[in-house]
């Protein structure tokens, strides 16, 4: 686990989130979906699958400012100040866990391990990047 370092300020409120170009295979399933959303009176629902798809792309992800961090989820979000972090995990698979001062752990959508050095800065010296183990 990351542990957490000083208390820089934030320039400013930053938004991390999926790259935009993620659209185009929600568009390329959509144009997929539209024949068979109109082979039967109930398959117009399946044009709800890249709508919510789309949703999740343009929504999920993290907002760092000065006072805490924002985990944003396809319908709903979560604020958690800087005093109640304790530090970030990184999954076997290398997705991040933000983890509180609680125990509770709150997974950060669309970091991964890469993204720490990136998390790391904007966090204005709040949560530090760990040195690779030496080889």
């Amino acid at each position: 686990m990351t542990r957490l370092g000083g208390s820089a300020a934030v320039d400013s409120p930053a938004r991390l989130r999926m790259n935009r170009t993620a659209l185009f295979p929600v568009g390329l399933l959509a144009v997929c979906t539209v024949p068979l959303a109109f082979a039967a009176a109930w398959t117009p629902i399946l044009l709800l699958i890249p709508l919510m798809v789309a949703l999740w792309v343009l929504r999920a992800g993290v907002d760092i400012a000065d006072e805490g961090l924002t985990v944003r989820s396809t319908f709903g979000q979560r604020q958690v100040p800087w005093r109640d972090v304790a530090g970030i995990r990184v999954a076997p698979r290398g997705d991040l866990w933000l983890v509180t001062t609680s125990g509770t752990e709150i997974r950060l959508p669309v970091m991964r391990a890469r993204d720490l050095p990136r998390l790391a800065a904007l966090s204005g010296g709040r949560i530090e990047v760990p040195a690779p183990p030496a080889q």
